[in-house]
């Protein structure tokens, strides 16, 4: 019996999904002497504090503390530091993020716009006092400077607080120096502007220009008194802010690195270390043709390195482009219908991985995490491995079932592993293949164990979960088994895989499955992790997505206990469209949806990812009427059901705008279709507030037992 204080939906909020207190962001010295990585003191703790693990013994000790930091004065955010956190999904407090030197000995990082120190060896930590606010300062290789941003400025500054200086000045208010630009850091996952040379006396730095970029008001109904925002957002078909990139010295001299920008507008990595020259990945605006590039520092000019082409898309990857120490080019490709890794121009991998991100090179081999390919012997349906790989075959160095990662340097592994049968993740520190050590984790129990089958739907073998209840009664593959109502709970979409063999992932779901429904998640194509053909599928026509929600939910219920006349969907964001316009599109199916944050209007959402779906808008447009649910494509599903359907979104959203809801709204209204919308005010794309994220939940159970006829909430 849970009291309300003690309830899932609560907890799940206080605790941020049970990620705090849970360690995270690490990195190992080169030498293998020491592991910092970040991690609050409990598991409702949001302030994230810097600590340190001798891999020999596991001893731990606390490099920074915010709270000493601060002198326990409130968090005071900037703009800047907002929207990075928005953009990265950071709901966590204090430190959130830090960078070292090459020795890992020097660490730095900002709180409330301030920058601050640690020795990393010592454990002690200091502020440097310099003109904030202060966004993402990194210091030097060598440890002895450290650059930050402020006010559009790239600034250095001495590691002993001497010598402040500017390296870099914005010309105007609509030029920054040093930041990822909105779709680098939302959509290319490149979060940093700025890249410091191996001697650490130069610096190559982006000068974005927002000027061309369309200007949207972004408000707070709730506060009449406060004045809307301003943002540049580049929305499919418009322009998007003007990149460049310039070598910088310390004096001050600046050279300008020259590419074809109007052929290759989009900066997507940058890679400099002591391999090679700095190397460039640029792409085209349509994405089907990028180029890697080695830059002369002295003049600015560059080569190319290695050209790919494809005529549907090319997807960015972690950890690549990089240079192998020999100064070989390490990539991810999509050859031979594999998604493979390649050192030089040689592959190293086949058809039997998926792979999925570089995690450490050295000249013995290459780290990397995969997934089963198309040829691999078992399916191991929402696992994730990491490999060692070289040219004398692969090694595969996570054994038990689960999704894992890994950090690595000087002979120390961390090996971050999930599991299904147990909560959280167990970090283990290796050397040499052997366990020295673990990293202790203050996260709480979530107190629900997901009764979870993994298995697969459909003449094309979606990736599905089937979640029952917890005190459902007997074997579900029984044909008396009792039929239960059906919550679909998928993402469904690229860049976000929901069936993982990993415990966490299912909490969600298994408490909407104790609320009395049969849940289930399927990855349909469009989603990562299986092969590029699959992810490949939805080009121009992102309605396939629903397709195979519906082959997974009819081929399972052949085999499970599911109810095909009481069927709800749910999901955020992509899954909100894919809610959405399974209730507008399928009411055959359908009965029920609550679309959050829902992209509604394509037309609406930015260039990066938009366009490398759906083409170019004013070329293409049949693509965006026929995935849009705002068009009269969108809404020509018969007249007759009507299906109930709730519409959720954060007012603050700068991602997903509030304008996609209400042009659904509006639409729906028009059409004489009713419908529900809950505002969440203040709200932006995540809903990391306790309040709203906890009776989120609450009143999704609520609409989906009314509109079901199931009763009011239990």
């Amino acid at each position: 019996m849970t009291t309300e204080s003690d309830s899932f939906p609560r907890r799940h909020a206080r605790t941020q999904r049970f990620t705090l207190g849970a360690p995270r962001s690490f990195t190992v010295a080169p030498d293998g002497s020491r592991v910092a990585f970040l991690r609050s003191g409990s598991g409702t703790d949001r302030a994230g504090a810097l600590w340190v693990l001798d891999p020999a013994d596991g001893e731990e000790r606390l490099a920074a503390d915010p709270r000493g930091l601060l002198g326990g004065a409130a968090e005071d955010l900037s703009a800047e530091e907002r929207a990075r956190r928005e953009r990265s999904r950071e709901g966590g407090a204090g430190i959130v993020g830090y960078a070292t030197d090459e020795a890992v000995e020097l660490a730095s990082f900002s709180l409330s716009g301030r920058l601050f120190t640690a020795e990393l060896r010592a454990g002690t930590a200091r502020e440097i006092r310099v003109p904030g606010p202060v966004v993402d300062p990194r210091p030097s290789p060598d440890g002895r400077l450290v650059a930050y941003v402020a006010g559009g400025a790239l600034r250095v500054v001495s590691a002993e607080g001497e010598d402040d200086r500017a390296v870099a000045e914005p010309e105007s208010g609509t030029v920054s120096y040093g930041l990822a630009e909105f779709v680098a850091a939302e959509e290319m996952a490149r979060s940093r502007g700025f890249w410091w040379a191996p001697e650490s006396d130069r610096l190559l730095v982006a000068r974005v220009d927002d000027t061309p970029v369309e200007r949207w008001w972004i408000s707070d109904p709730a506060q009449p008194k406060r004045d809307p925002q301003h943002v540049p957002y580049p929305a499919a078909g418009t322009a998007n802010a003007e990149v460049r990139l310039f070598v910088f010295g310390l004096d001050g001299v600046r050279t300008e690195v020259v590419w074809d920008r109007a052929r290759y507008p989009y900066l997507a990595r940058v890679h400099w270390s002591g391999a090679g020259a700095p190397l460039l990945l640029v792409q085209a605006r349509d994405q089907r043709s990028q180029l890697y590039l080695a830059v002369d520092t002295e003049s600015g000019a560059t080569r190319m390195v290695h050209a790919d082409e494809d005529p549907i898309w090319l997807d960015l990857f972690p950890g690549v482009p990089c240079w192998s120490p020999s100064g070989r080019l390490v990539r991810i490709a999509d050859e031979g219908g594999a998604r493979v890794l390649a050192v030089g121009e040689r592959p190293l991998t086949g058809a039997q991985l998926h792979v999925r991100a570089v995690l450490d090179v050295t000249a013995d081999d290459v780290l990397l995490s995969a997934s089963a390919g198309a040829e691999a012997e078992s399916p191991e349906i929402g696992e994730v491995h990491v490999y060692r790989v070289n040219e004398l075959g692969v090694e595969r160095l996570s054994q038990e079932p689960g999704v894992h990662s890994a950090v690595r340097a000087g002979g120390v592994t961390v090996l971050v592993s999930a599991g299904l049968d147990r909560p959280g993740s167990l970090v283990r520190i290796l050397r040499d293949g052997k366990q020295t050590a673990t990293v202790r984790s203050y996260a709480e129990d979530p107190g629900l164990s997901p009764r979870v089958i993994l298995t697969e739907g459909g003449a094309r073998r979606i990736p599905c979960a089937v979640l029952m209840p917890t005190d459902y009664p007997g074997d579900t593959s029984q044909p008396s088994a009792p039929l239960l109502p059906v919550l679909l709970d998928p993402y469904g979409g690229p860049h976000g895989p929901r069936v993982l063999a990993a415990h966490n992932a299912h909490l969600t779901s298994q408490w909407f499955a104790d609320q009395g429904f049969a849940v289930v998640v399927a990855d349909g194509r469009g989603t990562p992790g299986r092969s590029p053909a699959w992810e490949k599928a939805v080009h121009h026509d992102l309605t396939v997505s629903l397709d195979d929600q519906i082959e997974a939910l009819q081929d399972l219920a052949k085999s499970h206990p599911l109810d095909l006349t009481r069927v709800a969907i749910r999901g955020w964001s992509y899954g909100g469209w894919l809610a959405g316009l399974a209730v507008l599109r399928r009411p055959d199916v359908f009965h029920a949806g609550i679309a959050g944050a829902p992209v509604t209007d394509w037309r609406l959402y930015d260039t990066h990812y938009t366009e490398r779906y759906l083409g170019d808008p004013a070329t293409n447009p049949e693509a965006y009427a026929k995935s849009s649910l705002v068009t009269d494509e969108g809404l020509s599903a018969p007249a007759e059901p009507h299906r109930p359907l709730m519409i959720v979104h954060g007012l603050a959203d700068d991602n997903v705008v509030v304008a996609h809801a209400l042009r659904l709204s509006s639409a729906l209204l028009a059409a004489g279709r009713p419908h529900e919308v809950l505002p969440l005010s203040g709200v932006t794309h995540m809903t990391p507030q306790e309040q709203v994220a906890e009776n989120l939940l609450l009143l999704q159970v609520d609409f989906l037992k009314r509109s079901l006829g199931l009763g009011p909430h239990a």
